[in-house]
C-alpha cells in the first residue's frame, strides 16, 4: 500500500527503527528516536545497495517519488544512483572551494601583504562591492566574458568608469592565479579589453601656490579644531611631502627624531622604494607634540574609533578635514600639499632633482631606484629646511594680516589729481 502525506507526517517514533514503503524500493526510513528519512533499496550489477535519498520534512513524499524515477533511469543506462550522488556531491565542493570568491581572497591574502593599508582597502572594497555580489558564488572556470561583462557594466553605468578599468585590471589578476592554481583555464578579462569606456583623462591635483594664499592655508590648518591626531595631521602634511596615504599610515618604528629622519619603507610608498623625509624643525616639533598622545601605538595618527585595534587613521578623514576648513576639491587637495611644494620650489629655483627625489617620484631604472632614495640627501635636507622656513614666514605674515583692522575708506588720503584734493587744498589756502 502506497504512503500518503498524512501518514508520513503522523508517524512518530516508538523506540525501534521502522521501514514503510512505498513501492519500487522506496520507503520511510524512522529512527528509534523518531527522526525521518526517504531510503532507496535497489540492485546493481547483482549486489543489493541501499540509497539514502534524504530527510524529511526537507524531501516531501512527491520529491522522494521523483527521485527514486530519476534513480530508476540512471539504473536504465548502468549508471549506480549511489556513485552518481556521491559524484554530484564531489563536484559541489569543489565548486565552492573553487568559486570566483574562494580564489579571489585566496590571491588578495597572498599578495596584499606588500601593499598599503589604503590601497589594500580599496581593492578589498571594489571585490565586496563591485565583483562578489553578483559572480562570487558561481565556479571561476564557468564565468563566461559576456557574462563577466554584465558585471562591470553595472559600474561603468554609474559614472564610475575609473573604478570599472580597476575591477577588469584586478580581476585579470584573479583569473590568471586561478589558471597556475589550476582553477582555470584562461583569463576572459583579457577579452574585455577596449570593452569599457575610456578612463577620464588625468586631472592634476588642485594646489595653492600664490604666497598670500599659501599663508592663510597653513594659518587656516593651525585654526582646525578637531581630534588632535587629525590637528597635528593638517600641520605636518605641508612640512613632508609625502602621498595622503603614506601619512595617514605612518608608524613610529620609522622615525628618528634624534637624526630628524622618517625613513619609510619600500612596502608602504607607491612605487615600492624605500623613501627618506628630512624632518625640519617644524615637523619636529609637531611630531614631539604628537608622540606625547600616540607614542606608545604603532601608529602616528591612529583611527580615533579603532586604536586598540592598531588600525591607522583613514585618508578621507584628512580630506574631510581640508574640506571643513572650506577648501573646496577644484581649489585645494590633500594631495595638492605636494603640487604646491613642487611648484614653489621649482620657481625659487631649487634642483629639480632635489625636488624630483624628495617627492619620490618614479624612476626609470627600478634597479637605479633601489639604490637611489638617499641621493642628494644633505642638499634636500636643507631644502626642506627653507621651505618649512618660507611656509611659517607666509603664516606668520597672514596672522598679521588678519590681526591688522581694515583701513576706512574714509581715511584714505586723496590722490593728488582727484577733484575733491583739489578742493580741499583750495579751502586751505589763506
Amino acid at each position: 500500500m502506497k504512503l500518503t502525506d498524512t501518514f508520513v507526517k503522523r508517524r512518530q517514533g516508538n523506540g525501534k527503527v521502522q521501514k514503510h514503503s512505498d513501492g519500487g524500493g522506496l520507503f520511510l526510513y524512522i529512527s528509534p528516536s523518531g527522526s525521518k528519512s526517504w531510503r532507496l533499496a535497489y540492485r546493481y550489477v547483482g549486489k543489493q545497495k541501499l540509497l539514502v535519498i534524504g530527510p524529511y520534512p526537507e524531501i516531501g513524499l512527491k520529491e522522494a517519488r521523483e527521485r527514486r524515477t530519476e534513480a530508476k533511469r540512471l539504473l536504465v543506462d548502468h549508471i549506480d544512483p549511489s556513485t552518481a550522488k556521491q559524484e554530484a556531491k564531489a563536484a559541489a565542493a569543489s565548486a565552492v572551494r573553487n568559486s570566483f570568491e574562494v580564489v579571489a581572497r585566496e590571491w588578495f591574502e597572498k599578495y596584499s601583504g606588500e601593499w598599503t593599508e589604503d590601497y589594500k582597502g580599496r581593492v578589498l572594497h571594489r571585490l565586496e562591492h563591485e565583483i562578489l555580489p553578483y559572480v562570487g558564488k558561481r565556479p571561476i572556470k564557468s564565468i563566461t566574458a559576456p557574462e563577466f561583462l554584465t558585471v562591470l557594466r553595472k559600474v561603468e553605468n554609474r559614472g564610475a568608469i575609473t573604478a570599472a578599468h580597476l575591477a577588469l585590471r584586478e580581476s585579470g589578476r584573479i583569473f590568471r592565479y586561478a589558471i597556475v592554481t589550476g582553477r582555470a583555464e584562461r583569463d576572459i578579462c583579457a577579452d574585455l579589453r577596449g570593452a569599457i569606456k575610456p578612463p577620464p583623462a588625468v586631472k592634476h591635483y588642485a594646489a595653492i601656490t600664490e604666497p598670500k594664499a599659501i599663508g592663510r592655508l597653513m594659518l587656516s590648518l593651525e585654526s582646525y579644531s578637531g581630534t588632535f591626531p587629525v590637528t597635528r595631521a593638517l600641520r605636518i602634511a605641508p612640512f613632508l611631502f609625502v602621498r595622503p596615504g603614506e601619512l595617514a599610515e605612518a608608524e613610529w618604528a620609522h622615525f628618528d627624531l634624534e637624526t630628524a629622519e622618517w625613513r619609510i619603507p619600500a612596502e608602504k610608498m607607491k612605487m615600492r622604494q624605500p623613501h627618506i623625509v628630512p624632518l625640519s624643525r617644524q615637523a619636529l616639533d609637531i611630531l614631539r607634540e604628537i608622540y606625547a598622545v600616540t607614542g606608545e601605538g604603532r601608529f602616528v595618527f591612529p583611527c580615533r574609533y579603532n586604536r586598540d585595534m592598531g588600525k591607522s587613521m583613514r585618508v578621507m578623514t584628512l580630506v574631510t578635514a581640508l574640506r571643513f576648513l572650506g577648501y573646496k576639491p577644484e581649489e585645494m587637495t590633500f594631495h595638492g600639499f605636494r603640487g604646491m611644494a613642487s611648484t614653489v620650489l621649482n620657481e625659487k629655483g631649487y634642483n629639480r632633482d632635489w625636488i624630483e627625489r624628495q617627492l619620490a617620484h618614479a624612476e626609470r631604472s627600478s634597479v637605479r631606484a633601489s639604490y637611489n632614495h638617499a641621493q642628494y640627501l644633505p642638499e634636500r635636507r636643507k631644502m626642506m629646511q627653507d621651505y618649512a622656513d618660507y611656509l611659517t614666514e607666509l603664516k606668520e605674515k597672514a596672522r598679521q594680516d588678519a590681526a591688522s583692522p581694515p583701513i576706512a575708506p574714509a581715511a584714505l588720503p586723496e590722490a593728488a589729481g582727484s577733484v575733491k584734493g583739489k578742493a580741499l587744498r583750495a579751502a586751505s589756502r589763506p
